[in-house]
């Protein structure tokens, strides 16, 4: 039997951990009301349970964890466009920002319609979303193939320059992870790491030279200088 929102909200709030709410704002997750419980807790929570209404709910609530939990427990194949701008438009921190989008919303009908629109918007945990769903996508949806993940290079071109801490971050995750999981793609994530290296601002340099130094770390010396 799927428990309450009442039960659920007082199963986590028997779980509130003050001191590791301040270490979660050390780290820059912040907004709605805190509780400190780790994801290894929530995960327990939602283990067993799938239902649409429950998410709905739990994400009303503004509790931190809640929101979270909703992601682990909700239906993608009921939420709507509706939901995920709604939610999308009211992510504060980054944590919720990436366990939504690659628990929830990249498993969705939209996900590949939403991610363009979204890397392209000027909120930054929206357009954050949009990279955290293409560094999900790439390891968790196999049925997309490498045709259709091609056109993010252009997006992570598009976003480079974009010098907020939650952006970039996201753009230098989707890049690494492409070439990590999708071998297919992996000459074109190098060479796309050295024409964003070529924009030559902040934000660009440390997305390039972070993913190319990985990618010599993992796929060798050698094979990155032969990538145009």
């Amino acid at each position: 039997m799927t428990p309450t929102l009442e039960e659920i909200v007082a199963q986590l709030r028997a779980l509130r951990n003050a001191a590791n709410v301040a270490g979660q704002q050390h780290f820059a997750i912040t907004g709605g009301e805190q509780l400190g419980i780790s994801l290894y807790d929530i995960r327990r929570l939602a283990k067993g349970i799938k239902n649409h209404e429950l998410a709905l709910q739990l994400w009303q609530t503004d509790i931190h964890e809640a929101r979270i939990l909703a992601a682990l427990v909700d239906d993608p194949a009921l939420v709507t466009l509706e939901q995920m701008e709604s939610w999308a438009g009211a992510f504060e921190s980054w944590d919720i920002c990436d366990q939504v989008s690659i628990e929830l919303f990249i498993h969705t009908p939209h996900a590949m319609q939403i991610i363009p629109l979204w890397a392209m918007r000027a909120e930054e945990f929206v357009r954050r979303a949009a990279f955290s769903m293409i560094a999900g996508l790439v390891i968790h949806r196999k049925d997309i193939p490498d045709a259709d993940v091609r056109p993010f290079f252009a997006l992570m071109e598009a976003a480079a320059d974009d010098g907020r801490n939650f952006v970039w971050k996201a753009v230098n995750w989707a890049l690494r992870n492409t070439a990590k999981f999708r071998p297919g793609l992996r000459a074109e994530a190098v060479a796309c790491a050295r024409r964003i290296l070529q924009r030559d601002t902040p934000a660009a340099r440390k997305i390039a030279r972070d993913a190319l130094c990985e990618f010599e770390t993992k796929f060798g010396a050698d094979y990155v200088a032969s990538i145009n």
